[in-house]
């Protein structure tokens, strides 16, 4: 016998797994001074997507780090947000120490590496209450953090990730675009074969595919693809 729930009972019905790729792809970021936020993530290394002005005023910059999937845009006329009001935007590194090294390099007024002892110490805004000096112990997977702001104040979180969760996937590659670039570097691996020590074929083609997703040509993919092969036969 059936019957309908009343309005006391909890609906149990676990809601069906979504089918449609919804991608974040672009962050918007509230700077005041447009031209200095965009010297300040050029000067990190950050690669400049775009930077359209129109007649009404607008403005739209987008930038992306190296690596990732995902884009920053600020401008003029795109937020009504305070300027510098942005918290928490992470950037997760393989090696914090080296990833921290190089934003200091490039200008960015970074903190110290450290992790914490309270949890949510990373997030707070005065910088030491509940955090040790520091990588975690034996470099933690998700463990250890930096920090550093632009000159609005926008505030960005370095955290390291050695060993994803089980099925926390790093590609935000689609079907389609992961068989373009398997074509291409299909290609291109003919070519620079003979030039790479002896491999096999999915350690040349990976160097290419991530080289490719991080913005470089399909010459300067293939170079660094073969440069790493050789790299790594001199190691051997």
């Amino acid at each position: 016998m059936s019957s309908t729930p009343t309005a006391t009972e909890k609906r149990t019905t676990t809601p069906k797994a979504a089918t449609v790729e919804l991608k974040l792809e672009v962050v918007v970021i509230p700077v005041f001074d447009v031209d200095r936020a965009k010297s300040f993530y050029v000067g990190l290394g950050w690669r400049l997507d775009a930077d359209f002005a129109f007649p009404n005023g607008f403005r739209v910059v987008q930038l992306t780090p190296p690596g990732s999937g995902c884009s920053i845009q600020f401008g003029t006329n795109i937020t009504s947000a305070a300027p510098g009001s942005a918290r928490g935007l992470y950037l997760v590194v393989s090696d914090i120490e080296a990833a921290r090294n190089e934003l200091a390099a490039r200008g960015a007024a970074i903190s110290e590496v450290f992790h914490t002892e309270t949890p949510g110490a990373q997030f707070q805004s005065d910088g030491t209450n509940g955090r040790v000096s520091g990588p975690a112990p034996a470099h933690g997977s998700y463990q250890s953090f930096a920090t550093f702001s632009d000159p609005d104040g926008n505030g960005w979180l370095l955290q390291e990730i050695t060993a994803r969760i089980p099925g926390r996937g790093l590609s935000n590659l689609d079907i389609p675009t992961l068989t373009e670039l398997l074509r291409d570097a299909e290609i291109h691996h003919g070519e620079y074969e003979s030039k790479a020590a002896k491999h096999h074929w999915s350690d040349w083609y990976a160097g290419y595919i991530v080289a490719r997703e991080r913005g470089r040509s399909s010459d300067d993919a293939a170079n660094d693809a073969t440069a790493r092969i050789n790299s790594a036969a001199g190691r051997a």
